[in-house]
């Protein structure tokens, strides 16, 4: 469906928007990234004003999805950080072994297919001893919480591009290689509970 993923999909997303409690998390997690940055899944955008310039060399910018691509060149102005957009051919990260210090992914890694295959990308390119900063929503702790996300999951699933919100992320994280370093979680307002249990912190390589 091109028309729902390059034009209608991308502005539902902006729509759902940046809320207190997520605009919370990001001026406080994407400050942590450092040196050459990777940004996987950067939709339109919403994390470019939040990146230190002070500290950001450079910016890989990826995102497969061509209409939140458009959406996100026109808010590369807002910020001082040199951006530069790369594409996703395949499924490999287009960049070097070791050629990253950061990479940050914010609510991407419940839409990839093959997740852990994605963050054992992520430590390929990572530096060793690199850092990888998350906040992503997922499987929820509560029994009853759970159980409404299997029951919406094939809708999510089809509204939002693939995205799984039963995923345990730390999990996902573990196999992909990385090792958690600080993390907290917590059911973030004002979305329904089934798809706003998040986990963010840090992780590395």
């Amino acid at each position: 469906m091109p028309l729902y993923k390059d034009y209608i999909y991308p502005h539902l997303v902006d729509w759902l928007g940046n809320p207190p409690p997520i605009e919370k998390l990001r001026r406080d997690l994407i400050p942590l990234a450092g040196g050459t940055v990777l940004e996987i899944g950067v939709g339109s955008g919403p994390n470019f004003t939040y990146y230190d310039p002070a500290k950001v060399n450079k910016l890989y910018a990826l995102e497969p999805n061509q209409g939140m691509v458009r959406r996100a060149k026109n808010r590369r102005d807002q910020t001082r950080v040199a951006i530069e957009f790369v594409d996703l051919p395949g499924e490999r990260i287009p960049l070097g072994d070791a050629t990253i210090d950061t990479v940050v992914s914010t609510f991407t890694l419940c839409t990839i297919r093959g997740v852990v295959e994605a963050i054992q990308g992520v430590g390929r390119v990572l530096k060793p001893g690199g850092k990888f900063v998350f906040l992503e929503h997922g499987v929820a702790p509560d029994p009853s919480v759970r159980r409404w996300q299997e029951i919406t999951e094939p809708f999510c699933k089809w509204a939002f591009e693939g995205c799984r919100v039963t995923r345990d992320i730390p999990s996902l994280i573990g196999e992909g290689g990385l090792k958690i370093e600080q993390m907290s979680t917590g059911y973030l307002a004002p979305f329904p509970k089934c798809g706003s249990y998040c986990y963010w912190g840090v992780a590395r390589t």
